[in-house]
């Protein structure tokens, strides 16, 4: 019996995977649970439709993620750190701080979209990579001043 799958199974299949399956796990496990549907017309019309509705959205939220980037990628950060002997920094910059600072710009990123490479503990410029969405990365300068 052919089914679609509606929702992840872990090692069986994906959401909109068709797969074929054995009757009786089709009907006495994925159907009933509510991880498949039998592969009908109308099934397979109500799938064509959901995965063409989510690559329109897909591409909205790609084109919305572009704009913030041609907008991150002219900003720069300056944070003032305190410094010690031969201008070593107490601390580094965290992105908890990097969010902060861009909200106060009105740019809202979660902080799981922000990646620090190397910890932000000298003085000068340093890139940050936000990562916006899937093959969208922003990188915005850090200024770190006396």
């Amino acid at each position: 019996m052919e089914v679609i799958f509606i929702k992840d199974l872990k090692n069986q299949g994906k959401k909109g995977q068709i797969k074929e399956v054995k009757d009786g796990y089709a009907q006495n496990f994925l159907i009933k649970n509510g991880y498949a549907v039998v592969k009908t017309k109308e099934n397979l019309a109500k799938l064509k439709a959901e995965q063409a509705k989510k690559a329109a959205t897909d591409q909205e939220h790609k084109a919305d993620a572009e704009k913030l980037k041609k907008e991150l990628d002219k900003v720069v950060l300056e944070f003032k750190v305190k410094t010690g002997e031969g201008d070593k920094v107490f601390g580094s910059i965290s992105v908890k701080q990097i969010r902060e600072e861009l909200e106060k710009k009105n740019i809202k990123v979660e902080k799981s979209q922000i990646e620090i490479n190397n910890s932000i503990a000298t003085l000068g410029f340093h890139n940050v990579n936000i990562n916006l969405y899937q093959d969208v990365v922003a990188t915005i300068k850090v200024h770190l001043v006396k």
